[in-house]
């Protein structure tokens, strides 16, 4: 059932755009908020916090629908989820659950990924960002390029 409507809704809402989104290298704004009505910002997050809280399997079946209607915004989903908001949930504390969680799942926050590097590329264990601990806040410093869903 759910492969039926994620289906569905891939092909009628996001596959559409499909060539716009290649052709400008970004997502609608339209079709992002499309996207936050029907929860695909909050497969993996549990109903607690706003999500779906979707098994393992339906969450990846959801990310091959959009996916086969429109690659691009197939990762910007799966980022967002497997990257971002699942690791809060996994190892953040209670307070930073309810802090990033709950606007992610409603699509208000959107999860980034920044691994590049200029002089690492994407060689995870040759990156040079680092983050200090300065009194009561972390300090990054480096550069990061590609950084998926950055704008």
């Amino acid at each position: 059932m759910i492969k039926k409507i994620v289906r569905n809704f891939a092909k009628n809402e996001i596959l559409p755009y499909a060539s716009l989104i290649d052709r400008e290298g970004r997502i609608p704004n339209e079709i992002l908020k499309k996207l936050a009505l029907m929860n695909f910002f909050g497969l993996v997050i549990p109903q607690k916090y706003g999500g779906a809280g979707l098994d393992t399997i339906s969450y990846a079946i959801c990310i091959d629908e959009i996916s086969k209607a429109c690659a691009s915004t197939g990762v910007t989903v799966c980022v967002h989820n497997s990257v971002a908001a699942y690791p809060i949930y996994l190892f953040g504390t209670e307070a930073q659950k309810r802090k990033f969680l709950v606007p992610m799942a409603k699509g208000k926050k959107l999860g980034a990924f920044a691994l590049t590097e200029p002089n690492a590329g994407s060689d995870a264990a040759n990156v040079q960002t680092n983050a200090v601990l300065d009194g009561d806040e972390w300090v990054i410093n480096g550069t990061k390029i590609f950084i998926t869903n950055g704008s």
